[in-house]
């Protein structure tokens, strides 16, 4: 098989994995019915102050629409806190609760290890080059994105 054939399969084959395996290691009894959806949307929000809701969107890439939807099920999951601006009661805040923190804390800590176990046996040389090779797909991505 040919070197372009042996990536795209490895690349395929690892999206793939990635998101069975992190949905595998964040639905645990403690956080049972959260998606990986439902993780990424909590990422974006984050552990600072309330944000808006079109910032969050904007970081993830979405409509409104779609960001209304995954926030009303992290509201009713009791992930996700939602109050309107007291400056302009237009703008919708939203921001963690304390499970939302809970469930931030334990998908960073998922990364964590598993970055441990990729990086673990790499030279700082390897390192380097999966770094380089890794930030050209994600340019990549973006170029694709836009």
């Amino acid at each position: 098989m040919e070197i372009n054939q042996v990536l795209n399969e490895l690349l395929v084959n690892l999206f793939k994995d990635i998101n069975d395996i992190e949905e595998k290691a964040i639905q645990t009894e403690e956080f049972q019915g959260i998606t990986t959806n439902d993780v990424h949307v909590i990422e974006a929000i984050g552990l600072g102050a309330a944000k808006n809701m079109s910032t969050v969107a904007k970081a993830l890439h979405v409509t409104m629409g779609t960001l209304t939807i995954s926030v009303n099920s992290l509201v009713k999951k009791g992930y996700v806190h939602r109050i309107r601006s007291e400056e302009d009661r237009r703008v919708v805040l939203v921001s963690l609760t304390e499970r939302g923190r809970q469930a931030h804390e334990h998908h960073r800590i998922f990364h964590e290890q598993m970055i441990h176990e990729i990086v673990g046996g790499l030279s700082l040389q390897e390192k380097e080059i999966l770094s380089s090779a890794l930030h050209k797909l994600i340019l990549f991505f973006r170029k694709k994105r836009t």
